[in-house]
């Protein structure tokens, strides 16, 4: 079981909020959070309430400055998190060219560093994660923004925070690592 703590100041200082689970709202606990230490896991951590806007997964160690990880320019921009079980057997995922689970759909079993050359595929703008968890990537060799896809439908990236012509999907891996 993973555990995360986020402080309300940088370099761990300030009021603290420790969880095992996921966290809609952050602001419930801390009114911000400017620094993190992941004790043992994974966790996508979310600049919006409710696993939303850019996102960025943190594996065990410390973050002093919330700046750095989240690449962004204010220092108290993580809102929510949701941790990352491990994944034991197969993974499979079905990704649409367009919302609704229209167009072009492809089904992946393992990485793919670059959507575009291997499916010829314009946009993805939908997806079906059967089995495993998954990072997308906007950009390809699994670089750029990243959002984490658990098993579920997902008519509209836009309901993520991400909408059409807002993030591109370039590449896709599997979340193997135990972290």
């Amino acid at each position: 079981m993973g555990k995360i703590i986020f402080y309300e100041d940088k370099n761990f200082q300030g009021r603290s909020y420790e969880t095992s689970t996921d966290c809609a709202e952050l602001s419930s606990y801390l009114s911000r959070c400017s620094s993190c230490r992941v004790e043992n896991g994974c966790f996508m951590v979310y600049e919006r309430p409710n696993y939303t806007g850019h996102q960025v997964m943190a594996r065990r160690g410390e973050y002093p400055d919330n700046q750095r990880l989240m690449g962004m320019s204010t220092s108290d921009c993580i809102r929510s998190c949701r941790t990352i079980p491990m994944h034991r057997g197969q993974f499979r995922i079905r990704m649409y060219e367009r919302e609704n689970f229209g167009g072009m759909m492809h089904e992946l079993m393992d990485d793919c560093d670059n959507i575009q050359d291997r499916y010829r595929m314009s946009d993805c703008q939908s997806c079906n994660v059967m089995d495993g968890h998954w990072l997308m990537y906007e950009q390809p060799n699994f670089r750029g923004r990243m959002m984490y896809m658990r098993p579920g439908e997902y008519r509209s990236f836009r309901d993520m925070g991400v909408g059409p012509g807002d993030m591109r999907i370039g590449s896709i891996r599997r979340i193997m690592e135990s972290c």
